[in-house]
This record gives C-alpha cells, structure tokens and sequence, in this order.
C-alpha cells in the first residue's frame, strides 16, 4: 500500500483492534505490519494447545530476563506472541478487566478521560458476554467471552467451598461490580476455538480494500523529518522497505517491543543511546523504565482422586481428547487450565484487593524440555493452587542492548525488590496452606508435592517463592501515559511526548499495572485509544 494515512507496528492485541477500528469507515488507509506469520496454525487456535506454543520460535519471541537477584538468580523466560494476534494467539485466554480503582488511579495521576466510567462503553463495546448484569457487560461485541462450566473439574468446585470456608465469597462476574472472592473465570474461547484479537478483530476487517497486513515485516527504525514522525523501516526477505504514512506511525508492538523501537530511533534515555552510538532525536528517561509486572507461584499437590492428570496424561486419553475436541469441539481440550481463581486480600485492613488466585486441576511437576507440559502432566492425581501479586511495587527497566534492531533487548525485572512485595508473598503462600488444609480440599490432599512439607519457617518459604516464582506474562508500563514529558513517555491522548504524528497504543503506556490479566485491558484501551486517533485525525 503506497502513502497510507496510518502506519501500525505489530499485529497484537491492540494492533488489531485499531486496524479495525480506524479501516472501519473506508475514509483512511491502514497499513498493519507484523514481524511474525500467520495464526492459522492448530495449536493456535486449540485452545489448550497453548502449551505448545510457548517454547516455538515461529510463533514466540521467546525473550529471556537477565539474572534475577529477586528470584535467587533465576533467569526468567519471557514468552510474547510473534505472530498474528501476538500474545492474544498465545496466552491462557483469561479475560479479566481489572478493578475500578485501577482505572480511577490512572485518571487521577492527570489523565483525564482514563477513569473506569470514562472506560467502561469500551470494554462494553468489544465484548458479547454471557454472564453478569447487563450495566457492566456487553452483549453485541466482537470478542465472545463466556465461562467453560461444562468442562470445569468437580475438584474445583470443592476448592470453592474451602475459599468460602476461609471467608471468600463466591464470585460470580470477577468483571461486574467486584472482583473480590472466587469463582469461574471467563475466557476469550468461542465455539471451541480461540477467539484471539486475530479472529475478533483483524479477520473481518481484512475484506476491505483500505486496510493491509504485511507478515515477516520486521521495522527496524522509524522515519522523521525533524520532529514530525513521517514513517518507518522495516526488512521483509532479506530487503529493507521504507513506507510513509500520510498521517500518523502508532507502535503497538507490547511492552517489550515499543520502548525498544523507540530507542532504536534516537527516543529514549540519552546517555544510554549515546553509548551504543544511536544519534538522540528525543531524550527521555522514561521510554523503557517503570516496567511493572505481576509475579506468581503455584503450590502442587498430590490428590487422592483422578484430576485432568489421568485424563491427558496416557496416550489414550489423548487421543479420547482429541477425537471428542475434532468432533465436537468441546472437552479438556476446548477450555485453559486455570478455569477457577479469585482475588483477595493478603491483609483484611488493606483498602484493596493485593493477590490473584488461580486453581488447576491438573499438575505438572516432572518437566519436559523445550516444552510447557500442558498437554504431558504427572503421572499421578495432582493439582495446583497458583497466586500472583495484582499490584507489586518493584520496578525494571527494558532497554537495548546494541543498535542492532535483531538483538533481543535486556529486560531487568527486578522481581521482590522491594520488602513489600516480599512481605505480601510470604502472607498470601500461607493463605494457600490455610486453604490446603480447610476440610473440602483436606479430604482430597495426600501430600504438598510443591514446596513440600520440610518448607516451614518464614525463610525458608521466602527462599522457596523467589526460586520457584516467574513472570505470569502481564508486563506493563514502560512507555508509561502522563501529562509531564519529565515523568512519562506519551500524553493523555497517547501521543510521544516531543514528537508529532507518533503514537504509542499497548500496554506499555499503562501508568500503572492492572489487578488481574492484561489482555482484556489492552484490547479496550485501545478501542478507547481508537476512537482518540478519529477524533484527532476529523
């Protein structure tokens, strides 16, 4: 497509969204690149086939951290959807849109119009719901989400009663009025399949003659005629293309991918550009720093009754799932595994929720190499309790390592860097043992398999969480959103600070993180973010 009106890089989850968005009207012309290929491909579109795609380099950029003090040294591996859809082609498809607070917290940082009632007509507007009351769900969206209670283990519905046990509500819509207590968490699975922001979003939009969608396009630098962002370059095949855009370059690459292409360019921290002998074109300190991220754990144990263990582990079980998820389109295979969870609070004083809980029944202690064992658990009955802090206060940075656009970029986490942090993990494990040990789910446990019952003392569960504990995949934050260019990356309306027609419209311009999954998030703000550009562009 020659001279179009706007340039998106990366086909993610707000990728799609705005490509459809802003082709809908036929007035402008959209050019969407993406570094990966296409999503059609089974395991992407099996729901439970995501374990397969964690480890596969044609679908995953597959970033590693650096050596993490915060997690005794461990280096964290950091998958990200390179493919279309991004990371919605490959994460556990948990559709969660956070709390009210959250949003509020962002528009009173000074970001008018990012408060949850300014959001909320967006996230009702993507979504068709099956659950909850119809002043907080949508019913005619895009994007289906709906509850997998057909398929969900009788085990969980017993941990439900011990979570009630310990004074945890039943919650029945985490995305209505409130997110505290536990239930069933809902799902971006539709008919059996996948329903990533690709399927939603960018397949239908794809018929019209205004928008495009170049795969294997990898943009190495954006292209400016003195402070005006005039377009990109990108390889594709072993040739360097260059493509102006008529009215705006917005980057949409994720968390990771944004700051890194904003530093390839000459935006970001000075001296750090200076040093690789990348040219300043805008300094700010901000592009790549306050990263933030949700960081969990999972407590495994051994059951005396059959869990999905039995059901996927044997060959023929396998193949009974396969044929029934063939056939059907429904079974193990139609649904994620953490199809129960809840949020709750490590302290009962505390103002706000601080941890999510996630319950599977099914375990996967013995590793597998090169892959995530979803479709492989244990041999024996086993299930797992997983938490993640919904608001840590440690702080990382993701920044180049070289002016080489191929080179992975250096993601510091810093994981349980601050005592909080620390402090609220050590709280909320014990709050697990405490839901272990409530008679429903007493009755069931043989033994803790994960950390084990020799793991007691206050250090010694501290030195068990931060060797066990990763990224659960939401990082945020590092192309931050706020009024003051000395303390943020874009403005209110997502525009890079210093710079004219250049946007930035994914997670990485959060102000702060969202308590739960960040997908949904990331597809609503970028409807909202969509309807911004129109305005700006009428």
């Amino acid at each position: 497509m020659d001279n179009p009106d706007f340039i998106i890089v990366g086909a993610g989850s707000a990728g799609c969204v705005l490509a459809e968005r802003l082709s809908a009207s036929g007035r402008h012309r959209v050019l969407l690149l993406e570094a990966g290929g296409s999503d059609r491909r089974f395991f992407v579109q099996m729901p439970l086939g995501y374990g397969k795609t964690f480890f596969d380099p044609s679908l995953n950029w597959m970033y590693k951290a650096e050596p993490d003090p915060g997690l005794a040294g461990n280096v964290d591996y950091w998958p990200r959807g390179k493919v279309i859809g991004g990371s919605s082609s490959i994460n556990a498809m948990v559709w969660m849109r956070g709390a009210r607070e959250d949003y509020d917290e962002w528009r009173d940082a000074g970001n008018p119009g990012w408060g949850y009632d300014d959001l909320l007509p967006s996230f009702k507007a993507v979504e068709t719901a099956t659950i909850g009351e119809d002043a907080y769900r949508g019913r005619s969206g895009p994007m289906h989400v709906a509850q997998c209670t057909t398929t969900l283990h009788p085990l969980t519905r017993l941990w439900f009663k011990a979570a009630q046990d310990l004074g945890l509500p039943l919650n029945p819509d985490f995305n209505g009025a409130s997110q505290e207590g536990v239930g069933e968490f809902e799902f971006s699975i539709h008919a059996g399949r996948r329903l990533s922001a690709a399927r939603a979003f960018l397949r239908p939009a794809m018929k019209r003659p205004n928008l495009r969608v170049i795969t294997g396009a990898h943009v190495t630098r954006l292209l400016f005629d003195g402070a005006r962002a005039t377009g990109v370059e990108y390889r594709r095949g072993g040739r360097t293309v260059s493509v102006r855009a008529g009215r705006e370059v917005i980057l949409s690459g994720g968390s990771v991918n944004s700051p890194q292409l904003l530093q390839l360019s000459g935006i970001g921290p000075a001296a750090h550009l200076q040093s690789l002998g990348i040219p300043v074109h805008t300094a700010n300190d901000h592009v790549g720093a306050n990263l933030q991220d949700h960081v969990g754990i999972n407590y495994t144990y051994r059951a005396n009754r059959p869990t999905l263990n039995q059901v996927l582990r044997p060959w023929w079980g396998k193949m009974l799932a396969g044929m029934q998820y063939l056939a059907l389109r429904n079974g193990p295979l139609s649904a994620s595994l953490n199809q129960g969870g809840g949020f709750f609070r490590t302290d009962p004083g505390q103002a706000r929720i601080n941890m999510q809980l996630y319950f599977q029944a099914f375990s996967t202690v013995i590793p597998r190499v090169g892959e995530r064992p979803i479709l492989s658990p244990d041999p024996w009955p086993g299930f797992s309790i997983g938490l993640s802090n919904c608001r840590p206060k440690s702080r990382g940075e993701i920044m180049i390592r070289s002016a080489d656009p191929f080179e992975a970029p250096k993601i510091v986490a810093n994981a349980f860097s601050h005592e909080d942090d620390v402090r609220e993990m050590l709280d909320a494990v014990k709050f697990i043992r405490r839901m272990a040990a409530a008679r429903p789910m007493a009755e069931t446990i043989v033994e803790e398999i994960l950390p084990g019952p020799k793991v007691l003392s206050d250090e010694a569960i501290i030195d068990d969480f931060r060797r066990r504990s990763g990224t659960v995949y939401h990082p945020v934050t590092t192309c931050r959103m706020g009024p003051d260019a000395a303390s943020s990356v874009v403005d209110t309306r997502l525009r890079v600070h210093g710079v004219d027609r250049l946007r930035v419209v994914d997670c990485s311009f959060f102000p702060n993180i969202i308590t739960g999954n960040t997908n949904a998030p990331a597809i609503a703000t970028a409807w909202h973010a969509a309807g911004l550009i129109l305005s700006d562009a009428n």
